[in-house]
């Protein structure tokens, strides 16, 4: 039987809420908080999203190979950390429809986080986004005045 930890969700991030190693604070914007964690789908400093106070979190990022990483916490043994990761890996070539049943699937399963389904989602369509190559656009042919000032020059 393994050991479980006396200490709950809120009082961690009672503890940690003021200072912690992912807390990102910034003058403009009245004063916003954000976050740095990796288990941080919106990158806002919250107890809903902090996945260092939370049991259950999940992560979305991607991969340099231009796939998308999904880790996942494990609540089953909070004395271990270290071992209570799940990463699953979509490769570059994967279906988004599949990458998104998947993450969807994974918030899900067991009433694990059915809450940050969404979220999840639209951490994977922003990531995938970003990795696509920008299409290059033609340059805009002049119009009226500009037009006029061309043919000129082409005409001299």
């Amino acid at each position: 039987m393994a050991a479980q930890t006396n200490v709950s969700n809120d009082l961690v991030w009672q503890i940690t809420r003021n200072q912690n190693c992912f807390l990102v604070r910034r003058n403009t914007g009245g004063g916003s908080q954000f976050s740095r964690d990796p288990l941080n789908l919106v990158n806002k400093h919250s107890f809903k999203y902090a996945g260092y106070a939370n049991t259950k979190a999940v992560g979305v990022q991607g991969t340099e190979n231009g796939g998308v990483s999904v880790t996942t916490k494990k609540p089953s043994n909070p004395n271990q950390p270290g071992k209570n990761f799940v990463t699953v890996n979509y490769g570059p070539n994967a279906g988004t429809r599949k990458v998104y049943k998947g993450v969807a699937d994974k918030t899900a399963q067991n009433g694990y986080r059915a809450d940050l389904r969404e979220e999840a989602v639209a951490r994977v369509s922003a990531v995938r986004r970003s990795q696509k190559a920008k299409k290059d656009t033609p340059a805009q042919k002049p119009r009226g005045a500009k037009a006029r000032q061309a043919a000129e020059k082409a005409q001299e």
